[in-house]
């Protein structure tokens, strides 16, 4: 299937650092916004940020959402990933829905059960504690059936008889409620059955550089296997419409010395394994970083790019908004047309 759309995906680093072009957490979120101004410019599909607590990095994502939502007309918005351990869902569905409601309903919202963090159990600091006899996974993945259950805009609380305003008859669900929506949540799956779950329960697909290994093949090889087997559960699940599935690439297309400098070692070409669990071995894929006619040869090999609708490219933001939108421009024109985008 040919490449259709491609977007950024940012985490929002900062650091004091002289070094940096991001020193504070004002300048991480400013030049978030600045940045998906530039990214629609050049033609690119989307924007995203990744969601880190207790971090140097962006962590909340909705007055964020909704600032480039206010800056930007067409460009998709979303974040790779929600951490739906810490989440609130009726608050976030609240949230969700203003900032979708701004935007003008151009968000896709990416979540998940979330990564190891920064601290040990940070949810519970947000008040969430798993049930006896369940994970902090289940719990995350409780909160999104939740979310989900919301999203659907069905009236669930019954109406004060005395109320300081009137209301429409039956039941109130919360608002404002944003159409669509719903058809626009994407679940982060490390695994090929938390992919088929989220078939299930109708959500799309994201899946990054990052899974747990499952058979001892290539990291491309994988992921391409965890997006057909999530393509035939939302076959088998009966949904209405066609599923989106992205994958996320670390991508560089050296066309300047700038990039040679930065990016020119090929350090990473080869995927890395890691243990992001004691006892869970991941499989991380590899960066690309070459001369355009090199890179377009490369991504045609990788199977998960072929599998995939949309491309996430991770960007290296403390190098400031100039530098991360030549970056883009330099893949939107050198290379995207060549996987087939546009």
């Amino acid at each position: 299937m040919a490449m259709k759309k491609i977007g950024f995906l940012s985490f929002g680093h900062w650091t004091p650092s002289s070094q940096s072009q991001v020193r504070s957490a004002a300048d991480a979120l400013l030049q978030s916004i600045d940045l998906a101004v530039a990214a629609e410019q050049l033609g690119a599909d989307g924007a995203y940020y990744r969601v880190h607590h207790f971090a140097r990095q962006l962590a909340s994502p909705f007055p964020l959402l909704a600032a480039v939502g206010a800056r930007t007309s067409r460009i998709e918005i979303g974040t790779a990933v929600i951490d739906m351990r810490y989440e609130n869902p009726l608050y976030m569905a609240e949230d969700a829905g203003a900032a979708d409601i701004i935007a003008g309903g151009r968000l896709q919202l990416g979540i998940s059960r979330g990564s190891p963090e920064q601290v040990i159990d940070g949810w519970r600091h947000f008040g969430y504690a798993p049930p006896e006899g369940q994970s902090d996974a289940d719990m995350a993945r409780h909160h999104a059936e939740v979310f989900l259950q919301t999203l659907r805009g069905e009236g669930f609380a019954q109406p004060n008889p005395r109320p300081m305003f009137p209301n429409p008859p039956g039941l109130l669900r919360l608002e404002p409620y944003s159409e669509g929506l719903r058809e626009r949540i994407w679940w982060g799956a490390a695994t090929n059955a938390t992919a088929e779950w989220a078939a299930k329960l109708g959500m799309n697909l994201q899946s990054s550089t990052l899974k747990f290994d499952e058979s001892g093949k290539p990291f491309h090889i994988q992921q391409a296997e965890q997006i057909r087997l999530y393509r035939e559960a939302w076959k088998a699940a009966g949904h209405g419409r066609e599923p989106r599935v992205s994958v996320s690439r670390s991508i560089f297309a050296l066309v300047d010395d700038r990039d040679r400098a930065y990016f020119g070692r090929g350090n990473e070409s080869r995927d890395q394994i890691g243990f992001i669990e004691e006892n869970t071995r991941a499989i991380f894929g590899r960066s690309y970083a070459a001369e355009p006619d090199v890179l377009i040869k490369e991504l045609a090999q990788d199977e998960a790019i072929a599998e995939a609708d949309t491309l996430l490219l991770t960007v290296p933001n403390q190098l400031g908004v100039d530098y991360n939108a030549h970056v883009l421009e330099a893949i939107l024109t050198h290379v995207a047309p060549a996987l087939g985008w546009r």
